[in-house]
């Protein structure tokens, strides 16, 4: 039966499996947390306000319901391109799958895309030349990594997030030396039930929701994951948890201590925090920012390659992106395409226009994705695999919610 069947074709060299769960969360936490705090508070405050939080808590419930069903299915499906594995055995159609992964390969490389133009403007704070030619070193150093293999780029990766944390929480510690009373404020950060308030947040939503974009890129490593049926659901689950506990907390602290007028016009808005910190203490944030965004960059790097990879494997795109290296272990060519593109949209789409582009894209793909695990459960499909069960009811959720957002995005 097809959909039992979990492994590539029988090529050598192949992926191994090596990731353990601490790797594993630190990996979603990675292309999380350094994709949308680092980056894009500001354009979210500039739509919803001093209620940019409820907008971040927002795209945090949208997002729970699907993650519980990328736990279900990374479990009965734990395979690279894992989305293209669900649509295919949800819908029984290899086309819409084939359009399923070229769209999660989209969003990979357009969420590069928009990180890197991010990390250029946090490295322009130390190096003075021309943001184009930062852009383009940025990705191509980084594309070496994401060849070099999977347990050093994600091993390079949980190093770099556990720094991007600590620079979140240094945020929060520094936010309060400024404003001891900051929870006096709290209250000022609670919409009243007015249409023009949540007509905002809302719109904001669909900026806020980028922020959780990566907790998927999870399920495309299935096939390097030891245990996936123990630690997949495991690595989702926390992931969630602790970007929303830290987004929550890092966005009312900035809201409450930059000026609005400031930030919402800033490409690195958590520097903001520290405008009248010593050059030291600048230094050592912005030098943290410069970690995390790249970090944002070379994660989903890999996520897309390994999509690229995964369809080419099951024959649905040319075979020569299923190369995999004999040293490496990586594909080669696949990561090579995927660089190539980030390149060309970085330095030619401005940053909001391809985080919103971003946001649309990971809505569709989570709205068939939920769609699959209710015609799977609906069919009654068998598995030869423990894995991790939902009620049904999970994804019909998450369908309707990731809908109700895309069908804002689109007003």
């Amino acid at each position: 039966m097809d959909s039992i069947i979990y492994s590539p074709p029988d090529t050598k060299p192949a992926l191994q499996r090596r990731l353990t769960l601490p790797l594993l969360i630190l990996y979603g936490l990675g292309v999380t947390v350094g994709a949308g705090i680092y980056v894009l508070v500001g354009a979210t405050a500039a739509k919803a306000g001093f209620y940019a939080p409820i907008s971040f808590l927002l795209a945090a419930f949208v997002v729970a319901f699907t993650g519980f069903t990328y736990a279900e299915l990374s479990t009965r499906f734990p395979v690279s391109a894992g989305e293209v594995a669900y649509v295919r055995n949800g819908f029984n159609s290899n086309t819409i799958a084939l359009i399923v992964g070229l769209m999660v390969v989209t969003s990979g490389v357009v969420s590069s895309a928009t990180i890197s133009i991010g990390a250029a403007e946090y490295l322009s704070h130390f190096i003075t030349i021309s943001p184009q030619i930062l852009i383009v070193s940025i990705i191509l150093i980084l594309g070496l990594v994401a060849v070099w293999g999977i347990l050093q780029s994600v091993m390079l990766a949980a190093v770099f997030t556990l720094i991007e944390v600590s620079g979140l929480i240094f945020v929060i510690y520094y936010g309060f030396s400024i404003k001891p009373d900051l929870l006096n404020e709290i209250g000022t950060l609670i919409p009243p039930l007015e249409m023009g308030a949540w007509g905002g947040i809302v719109s904001a939503g669909l900026l806020a929701f980028f922020a959780f974009v990566g907790f998927e890129d999870i399920a495309n490593v299935a096939e390097e994951v030891k245990q996936p049926h123990k630690n997949m659901p495991k690595a989702i689950i926390f992931t969630l948890l602790i970007a929303t506990a830290l987004y929550l907390a890092v966005v009312s602290v900035v809201i409450l201590v930059v000026p609005m007028s400031d930030l919402t016009t800033s490409a690195s808005p958590l520097a903001l925090i520290f405008a009248n910190a010593s050059p030291t203490i600048k230094g050592a944030f912005t030098l943290i920012a410069i970690i995390a965004t790249v970090n944002g960059v070379l994660i989903q790097m890999i996520m897309a390659s390994r999509v690229l990879y995964g369809m080419a494997s099951k024959g649905n795109l040319p075979k020569v992106l299923a190369y995999i290296h004999p040293k490496t272990h990586t594909p080669l060519i696949a990561t090579a395409l995927v660089v190539g593109i980030i390149l060309v949209l970085a330095l030619f789409l401005p940053m909001a226009q391809l985080a919103e582009m971003t946001s649309q894209v990971v809505l569709l793909v989570f709205m068939l994705v939920n769609l699959a695990l209710i015609f799977i459960k609906l069919a009654k499909k068998p598995s030869e695999l423990n894995y991790y069960k939902v009620p049904i009811i999970v994804p019909v959720i998450g369908f309707i919610t990731s809908a109700i957002l895309a069908f804002t995005g689109l007003m």
